[in-house]
């Protein structure tokens, strides 16, 4: 067996799934999970209808390059949203969900031959960022995030030799779990200092048409052009349509950026047999070329948090984040920051499932900092996800009052 297969950590539902096993939760509540980030929105009706319409494509093998009308349909839905022109040739490359492709980069960037070879991600972080650089051979440096800055990656106490080593800048942005939106002047630093080392940005960036203002997120190739960066050097950014149109299990998205890059990645998918299915091809097509399912969706996000969040402020240190679909909240004291222990009593109590925020980060450098936080997806109807805030609520008064 491959034996850097020994250094992957439990998956963070498989640990959720330990800690609730033997739970008996109260019955009386009908359960409602906010563990999972998985959309629940309707699927767009147009979607289906582009899926079923074309399962003559079941007859062919599709090429790793994508058909040219989806490559152009994407071309246009990058130039619409970020007013940017890409070459569909060269610069787009659809993926089987950013989930496969982040850790399939990896293994295309990574050169394990070099001593030292390191990948940098935050934490916390989404746990395919570390699997795929352990798998590719390199070590992990976990970044930790400011809570005074949103959860915003603090790169200043990198030092120089673990830059002098980077291969691969895991980012994200809009943030899993906290939902800081970066800028353009932390987008600038990073340029600058893959310029130094050499390194290659991922920029994943899935949650990006779920936002609460009125200005969309700065994306990682808008931000490169907006610094003249044309090229897109050393740049990936990764997206799909799980969280935009409510389809993760279409697995679809794409990767666009440096043209150097997207040549060997494009290689090594047509040798791991990564090609998007034909009806999968076409039901893409018709999601990115609509912005009205996108719209409504994020209008629905909007009600919702708008809704849920000042519930859960009342006992929780919790705010509307920058964008996404989770709430990422600090445990009350009464709690004595054990996230772990409130996700259990939670669910025995009131039959809610949130995701301890300690799974979603590591211990590294002697802290761990999703440690006294839980991570809620508001990804349910309204109606269920204000009966999970009330409950939560009713779950730290009770809990407060017991121990007062």
């Amino acid at each position: 067996m491959n034996p850097l297969l020994s250094k992957l950590q439990p998956y963070p539902f498989e640990r959720l799934r330990l800690l609730h096993a033997g739970v008996a939760p109260n019955r009386a509540f009908k359960p409602i999970s906010l563990g999972i980030g998985e959309p629940r929105h309707a699927t767009p009706q147009l979607i289906k209808d582009a899926l079923t319409g074309s399962l003559a494509g079941l007859a062919s093998y599709p090429g790793t390059l994508g058909e040219p009308l989806l490559r152009q349909t994407i071309q246009a839905w990058i130039k619409r949203r970020y007013d940017l022109t890409v070459d569909p040739a060269t610069q787009i490359l659809p993926v089987n969900g950013s989930r496969e492709a982040l850790f399939a980069l990896a293994q295309t960037v990574i050169d394990p031959g070099k001593p030292g070879a390191t990948v940098i991600c935050p934490n916390p972080f989404y746990q395919i960022y570390e699997g795929a650089a352990l798998l590719a051979g390199a070590d992990v440096y976990f970044v930790p995030s400011d809570a005074a800055r949103n959860f915003a990656v603090d790169y200043s106490g990198v030092p120089e030799a673990v830059w002098a080593n980077t291969q691969l800048l895991f980012v994200c942005s809009p943030g899993n779990p906290a939902g800081a939106v970066m800028g353009l002047d932390e987008w600038k630093t990073l340029f600058e200092l893959s310029d130094r080392y050499g390194f290659v940005i991922a920029s994943d960036e899935c949650y990006s048409e779920i936002y609460f203002r009125d200005e969309p997120p700065l994306g990682g190739l808008e931000a490169a052009a907006l610094l003249k960066r044309h090229d897109f050097k050393n740049l990936i950014a990764l997206t799909s349509l799980s969280k935009r149109s409510n389809v993760p299990g279409l697995r679809s998205g794409f990767v666009a950026g440096d043209a150097a890059l997207i040549k060997p990645f494009l290689l090594y998918r047509t040798y791991h047999g990564s090609a998007m299915s034909p009806i999968v091809q076409a039901a893409s097509v018709a999601a990115w070329a609509d912005e009205a399912h996108v719209v409504d969706n994020r209008a629905q996000y909007r009600a919702k948090f708008a809704q849920v969040t000042p519930i859960l402020s009342a006992v929780m240190d919790v705010a509307l984040p920058d964008a996404g679909f989770y709430l990422w909240a600090r445990v009350p004291e009464a709690f004595n920051g054990d996230d772990a222990a409130f996700s259990r009593d939670l669910l025995a109590a009131y039959n809610v499932v949130v995701l301890p925020g300690s799974y979603l980060a590591r211990d590294f450098h002697g802290s761990n900092p999703g440690a006294g936080r839980i991570r809620m997806a508001l990804v349910a109807d309204t109606a269920e996800c204000v009966e999970a805030a009330q409950r939560i609520v009713q779950f730290i008064q009770t809990h407060q009052t017991s121990n007062s």
